[in-house]
């Protein structure tokens, strides 16, 4: 072994890939006015509600697509759907009829109208772009929302259990593995390409619907 290939680094794991290109975009939108304000205790349960039950059509749209044999069951774990708890907990908060009372924005049917055409296609790295997107947000950020929303508006525990894993033991260690089957699927570079191409699209589809949010109140 010579010495410029012990000197050569290791090459970076799709799911690093994943995680350093995506900075700007993820950054840009977790720092949107609606969000910060939100997380600062800026705005109102009612405007958390509103931000809640637009979250609550993405979900649907995103756990609609139906495992499929060839797929790695960490796209499909029970664990990790949110669609129940954004309705429990949108009652919660006293909407009756959530689509009657806070009908999709524009942003937001755009949103799922494309996670309907990701879910439509055989290919899953788009899907798994937007899983990942959403899940492991909830499992990070989505913590610090909760405890923020608790601090701010005075949402009980009842109100947010949205952001509740409870059968999970570790986040932490869940989030490690995730991206550890991500390493192990396999992509080739064309994939890993389209992966972080598409998790930048949601991204943006999420930047998108704080905008509208922001605009709408």
């Amino acid at each position: 072994m010579t010495a410029t290939s012990r000197e050569r680094p290791a090459a970076a794991t799709p799911s690093a890939r994943l995680r350093e290109a995506t900075v700007a975009e993820h950054s840009a939108a977790e720092t949107k006015t609606f969000i910060a304000d939100l997380i600062e205790g800026r705005l109102t349960l009612a405007d958390y509600t509103r931000y809640l039950a637009q979250i609550a059509y993405v979900y649907e749209a995103l756990e609609n697509r139906p495992p499929r044999p060839e797929e790695p069951e960490f796209l499909h774990d029970p664990r990790l759907a949110r669609f129940a708890a954004a309705r429990h907990d949108l009652t919660e908060l006293g909407v009756q009829d959530w689509r009657a009372e806070h009908p999709a924005l524009a942003a937001t049917r755009r949103y799922v109208e494309h996670l309907r055409t990701v879910a439509a296609d055989e290919d899953m790295v788009a899907y798994l772009a937007q899983h990942y997107t959403r899940y492991l947000g909830d499992l990070s950020g989505g913590q610090v929302i909760a405890t923020m929303i608790s601090r701010h508006y005075g949402a009980t525990e009842d109100q947010l259990t949205f952001y509740r894993f409870d059968q999970i033991d570790k986040l932490v260690g869940y989030k490690r593995a995730y991206r550890e089957h991500i390493d192990h699927l396999g992509l080739d570079a064309a994939q890993i390409d389209q992966l972080i191409a598409e998790s930048k699209r949601a991204y943006q589809l999420n930047a998108d619907l704080f905008d509208e949010l922001a605009r709408t109140r």
